[in-house]
């Protein structure tokens, strides 16, 4: 019953969207919001005991931070449209690479960024208004653009020693950094070459793109800057409110009205209105999941006895999974699961620096495949097209699970132990 609104919701978007075969005939407030009413009417309790920890879990400070992101985000991206600034950097993306290889480009631009900056959140934001608008240029599906900024975003959250999954993964498990990204490097580096493939392979039928303007290099300077600012590991929430300034400086100086300028942030930040209700209702819908014992469900579940290295690996693996399911936050999901995780690695032998690299893994496979995922409501935000379009096209995501999945299956992963043979006397 704990489980019962996580599933509810899964069947009426996911399952309704699929049935009647678009993607917009349900909207994702709506099915939150139903989802909110069954996770309250399911719990315990007076009815305003109910819906105060419902509001406890939407008033999260983890919640309010993300939605602090999304009024700065939707500001500045609103704001740099109107004044010209994703043209101008389409432009003189397109000028520096050729049409067969601008989709590589995105990929390795979006995974060296977060990898820099050690969050997806904040790559999908510089990149995805971008990757949306050499869509339009080169005939390539939105969708299948914004998906490769998302899975190139999380190829570096993963292995980026400042990420706080990578931070959390490795102080519960009592390992160092370097020796996680070792052991991830071998799983994801593999998903992202064949992703590079895959990419190039597609780039090839892209229409040659419309002879570009001559680029306006003052234009591409609010982006330079915030894609800059963002490496140095400045908070993002600075990075947009900096990016903004800025962009209004350009505009005034570009000959663009100030009051323009404001209407347009303004109009940018109610565009994130849908998005901020949904965070809201999500929050408020996994603290009733999590108060009414669901994590504690799984927890119990899998905790069970296990008969060797490679189903304890396997457990783990699904343990985070579906932390990450019902949290929709890869660093929660890794922190619930880690004691747990850390108990079973040292009962079968698995070293802390591989449970690290499956806990990180995983996490972020499964955020990177939820509709209600903080990075996957921003991308479908900022590029106009539902979640559920950007998913199926989620080609790095869908082999670093794959890869996972044989590493353990296959124990590629750890590390082999040397038998040393002792040598007989003379």
């Amino acid at each position: 019953m704990s489980l019962l609104p996580l599933l509810f919701f899964l069947v009426i978007y996911l399952g309704g969207s699929i049935l009647l075969g678009d993607f917009y005939k349900i909207p994702i407030t709506v099915a939150f919001a139903l989802t909110a009413i069954v996770s309250i009417a399911l719990s315990k309790g007076k009815l305003n005991e109910r819906i105060e920890l419902f509001s406890q879990g939407a008033a999260n400070k983890n919640i309010m931070q993300m939605i602090w992101i999304f009024v700065f985000a939707g500001a500045f991206a609103s704001s740099a449209k109107t004044i010209g600034a994703v043209d101008a950097t389409v432009n003189l993306t397109l000028s520096l690479l050729p049409t067969h290889l601008v989709l590589v480009g995105v990929f390795l631009a979006a995974c060296f960024v977060s990898m820099a900056v050690g969050t997806s959140v904040g790559t999908v934001v510089a990149l995805v208004p971008i990757a949306a608008g050499i869509a339009e240029q080169t005939g390539i599906d939105i969708g299948m653009a914004t998906a490769i900024v998302v899975g190139g975003a999380f190829f570096g959250d993963n292995l980026s020693f400042i990420s706080d999954t990578t931070i959390a993964a490795t102080q519960l498990m009592g390992c160092k950094m370097n020796e996680k990204f070792k052991a991830n490097i071998i799983i994801a580096l593999p998903a992202a070459l064949l992703s590079v493939l895959i990419y190039f392979v597609i780039g090839t039928s892209c229409s040659a793109p419309i002879a570009t303007a001559s680029v306006d290099g003052i234009k591409v300077l609010p982006y330079l800057v915030v894609i800059t600012l963002a490496l140095t590991g400045l908070d993002v929430m600075v990075v947009l409110l900096i990016g903004s300034i800025l962009t209004s400086v350009v505009g005034v100086a570009s000959g663009v009205e100030f009051w323009t300028l404001i209407g347009a942030m303004g109009q940018g930040i109610n565009g994130m209105g849908e998005l901020i209700i949904v965070t809201l209702l999500a929050g408020g819908v996994l603290n009733m999941i999590r108060q009414n014992g669901g994590i504690d469900l799984i927890l119990h579940f899998f905790g069970k006895k296990l008969s060797g290295k490679r189903s304890a690996q396997g457990v783990i693996a699904s343990l985070v999974s579906l932390c990450n399911l019902c949290t929709a936050n890869n660093t929660i999901a890794i922190i619930t699961a880690g004691q747990i995780s850390k108990d079973l690695s040292n009962k079968f032998g698995i070293e802390p620096r591989r449970t690290a690299s499956i806990l990180d893994t995983f996490s972020c496979f499964v955020q990177g495949l939820i509709p209600y995922g903080a990075q996957m409501l921003m991308a479908a935000s900022l590029s106009g097209v539902s979640a559920l379009e950007i998913i199926p096209n989620m080609y790095y995501t869908f082999l670093v699970g794959g890869v996972a999945v044989l590493s353990i299956i296959f124990d590629f992963g750890s590390k082999k132990k040397r038998n040393h043979r002792k040598r007989l006397p003379a």
